[in-house]
């Protein structure tokens, strides 16, 4: 079966399910296969609980069945009915990549836009070579532009996830240190997330671009772009920030008036953002004041530079990813924070830093020790030989081993920083903290 005869089924049954224990009735059922599942395995109990198709490429043809359709991959099957897709839709599309920052952009993006248009986006960071072919398919006619987080562990993945959404805008947030272990190096990381602008530049499209990074600027010259940044009325779209104690607070203007937005954002880390939600949001056509009230209206979601203020402690959280680039961004701005609580810090390790693991978190540990936090708990095994634990500095080699301190000894009245990646699971202290 070729594609244009399977978006003819798609047409009549326009859902996705990869997971066949929630499977959506009447929807294709893709049989993925990853290191340790097997959809193909599933097919059958797919059908049987409600979905109208299964698309699989292990399946004994002696076994005829007619809501089953083999091909020879259903992952590159999947893409490329998203791409057909895509084609079929004819909508803009906002293409956003980035070390740090780029849900966050996305979400403030697809809020704004969303007063004036019907917006289809990435849920949560489903941005890899499976969420962005599920996040084009979730589009339908009544969508009028699409906005697609991509994401990349390894050199060439942003190129192909180019060649299944084509962009026709893009905006890298910035570049940074992070997945090291797949990239291997810095200049690895920006050729990559740069892929973003080689696709937009061949297809004669527009980038959004941080004029404050040096390094974007550069790289994005000779480009249609819409330029943005901090304290520049010559700019498409810039502010100042006016506060960042724990909620940013910032100023921009449109034509002769003035506009101060108060977000519940964590860190005048995130002006750049949300800036950068401000100027997409100007070139689409939306209203000042609408753009406005959409980026105070947007709160931060899953542990994603949370402030909670409990009966407790004063929390601020950040569990959903780090690297070293956003964790001493983090740290300086926490460290900034004037309070009249001690502070605390509980952080993790770093995933996928490689080579470089071990040197990232020893420049961490020295970052901590010039500061005057109360308490630092350092959790992860990268830690062990690293730190000279104090009474006030201490290792855990997981969370649980954590939970148990937290449990015996709590700690109360504190202003607390909690950052770590997410699969050391730092959230499961939060409720300790909390209560």
């Amino acid at each position: 079966m070729d594609i244009k005869e399977l978006y003819s089924i798609f047409c009549k049954y326009p859902k996705v399910s990869t997971d066949s224990r929630i499977c959506i009735r009447d929807s294709i059922f893709f049989a993925l296969k990853g290191d340790r599942f097997n959809g193909n395995l599933f097919a059958e109990k797919a059908l049987e609980i409600g979905c109208a198709y299964a698309v699989v490429d292990e399946w004994d043809d002696n076994i005829k069945n007619d809501r089953i359709i083999k091909v020879e991959n259903v992952l590159s099957t999947l893409q490329n009915l998203s791409n057909y897709h895509r084609k079929k839709l004819k909508i803009p599309i906002i293409g956003i990549t980035g070390t740090n920052g780029k849900t966050t952009t996305k979400e403030l993006i697809t809020i704004s836009l969303s007063r004036k248009f019907k917006v289809a986006s990435t849920q949560g960071n489903y941005n890899n070579h499976i969420g962005v072919p599920l996040t084009l398919l979730s589009m339908d006619k009544s969508h009028e532009i699409g906005v697609v987080e991509m994401g990349a562990n390894h050199p060439g993945d942003i190129k192909e996830l180019c060649e299944i959404a084509e962009p026709d805008y893009g905006i890298i947030t910035n570049v940074g240190r992070a997945h090291l272990e797949g990239f291997g190096t810095i200049e690895n990381v920006i050729s990559t997330k740069c892929e973003l602008y080689d696709f937009i530049r061949a297809h004669e499209g527009k980038v959004f671009v941080n004029r404050d990074n040096k390094t974007l600027y550069e790289l994005s010259e000779g480009m249609d772009r819409i330029l943005y940044g901090k304290n520049d009325p010559s700019l498409f779209a810039s502010g100042s920030i006016a506060d960042s104690t724990p909620f940013l607070e910032f100023d921009w203007s449109f034509f002769d008036s003035s506009y101060r937005v108060k977000t519940r954002l964590v860190g005048e880390y995130n002006f750049d953002n949300a800036i950068a939600a401000v100027a997409i949001s100007k070139f689409f056509g939306i209203n000042a004041e609408r753009i406005s009230a959409a980026l105070e209206e947007y709160e931060p979601t899953n542990y994603r530079s949370q402030f909670m203020r409990t009966e407790k402690n004063d929390l601020i959280i950040d569990t959903y990813n780090a690297n070293p680039t956003s964790m001493k961004t983090s740290l300086d701005f926490f460290t900034s924070i004037p309070t009249s609580l001690p502070k605390m810090v509980i952080l993790g390790e770093m995933k996928e830093l490689g080579d470089v693991s071990e040197e990232e978190h020893r420049k961490m540990v020295k970052y901590l020790e010039k500061q005057s936090f109360s308490l630092r708990y350092l959790v992860g095994g990268v830690f062990k030989d690293l730190l000279e634990e104090k009474e006030n500095c201490r290792y855990f080699e997981n969370v649980d081993d954590l939970i148990k301190e937290l449990e015996n000894n709590p700690v109360k009245d504190y202003y607390i920083f909690i950052k770590g990646s997410h699969s050391v699971q730092l959230d499961k202290v939060i409720a300790i903290c909390r209560f």
